[in-house]
């Protein structure tokens, strides 16, 4: 029996899924989201508090404030609640209505940044705004996840030796690159073992994260118009940037074999598939990707047809929008009783 007295507390680390049979690679995905934040971004958020508390940086009556594009404002909105804190979450138009409802049902308060900075997009807005209401009210307490070395400290106790303890022979590694904590993390773990594990950053097509230009981004969690401070370019091998329809062609075939993950976790796949393609004898290889986020925050906009025809038009092959209710006509049923 197990019996926890903080939500944290349940997170199931060592389950991964073979996606061999879902598309003919040799391939492991490592699913960090079950948990009850749903992604891997309790791990860091969980890391971050602790230390703020023991470094005396978090007293009762503060509120914690963070920008966050869904995932870690869920952590932190769960973390805080627990904890007895209030939070306030900057984020903008891309974040999924699921998680925005999920934050304000654990108390917080969410704030959406519609007009994004002209050199540093969205992400450069919410920043302004949290920098701003800081310097303004004492109160507010910034765990700053894009400058803490906790986030990528968080992983590098935890993701990187528990995807050890599971393949000792691994040969590489692919993790998404966002705020680059679980990236740099993982890196800096399996640098210091003596069998080297290629590491490979997977990120969006108009993230700025390692030099490309900044594009028109829809689907949360990955990808960055600014470049993330955290980042350490010598600790990565290879980087592989994949177009958002490839994601969502990725999600829609995981979720027809029935896994439902986020868009992070789609990206991180499609990238994995191509660097494995474009490399002879991959499939002798030892290869996990990390999945940061579970689907169900996504039915909104990735698994929902109407969002996914105004931004990506119809000709993907995902299943076509649902009739109108007055469309929908009642089948009879010949009854054998």
């Amino acid at each position: 029996m197990t019996i926890v007295s903080a939500p944290y507390e349940i997170n199931v680390d060592d389950v991964f899924v073979d996606l061999r049979p879902v598309f003919s690679v040799p391939l492991y995905l490592k699913a960090e989201g079950l948990n009850l934040a749903g992604s891997v971004k309790l791990k860091a958020a969980l890391e971050m508090v602790l230390a703020a508390e023991r470094d005396g940086l978090l007293s009762p009556g503060d509120v914690l404030v963070e920008s966050s594009s869904g995932n870690l404002g869920v952590a932190l909105s769960m973390i805080a609640a627990n904890r007895g804190y209030g939070f306030l979450c900057v984020t903008d138009s891309r974040c999924n209505p699921a998680s925005r409802r999920l934050m304000e049902a654990f108390g917080a308060r969410v704030l959406v940044i519609s007009r994004p900075d002209k050199e540093r997009g969205l992400l450069g807005a919410r920043l302004d705004y949290v920098q701003r209401l800081c310097d303004f009210d004492s109160r507010y307490v910034w765990l700053n996840q894009y400058t803490n070395p906790r986030n990528w400290l968080a992983h590098y106790r935890n993701t990187g030796p528990a995807i050890a303890a599971q393949f000792p022979e691994l040969d590489v590694l692919f993790v998404g690159a966002g705020t680059t904590g679980t990236l740099m993390g993982c890196a800096r773990y399996f640098r210091e073992r003596e069998r080297p594990v290629r590491i490979v950053a997977v990120d969006s097509i108009g993230s700025v994260s390692f030099g490309g230009p900044a594009l028109t981004r829809y689907i949360p969690g990955l990808g960055a118009g600014v470049r993330p401070q955290l980042l350490d370019d010598s600790l990565v091998d290879d980087v592989v940037m994949v177009p958002e329809r490839e994601t969502l062609e990725r999600c829609h075939t995981m979720a027809r074999a029935g896994f439902l993950f986020g868009g992070s976790t789609g990206t991180v796949v499609s990238g994995a598939l191509r660097w494995l393609a474009d490399h002879p004898g991959s499939e002798h290889l030892t290869a996990v990707a990390l999945s940061p986020d579970q689907g169900d925050r996504y039915l909104d906009s990735l698994y929902d047809p109407a969002w996914i025809e105004e931004h990506f038009g119809t000709e993907g092959g995902w299943p076509a929008a649902a009739p109108r209710p007055a469309d929908v006509r009642p089948q009879l049923v010949a009854s054998t009783s």
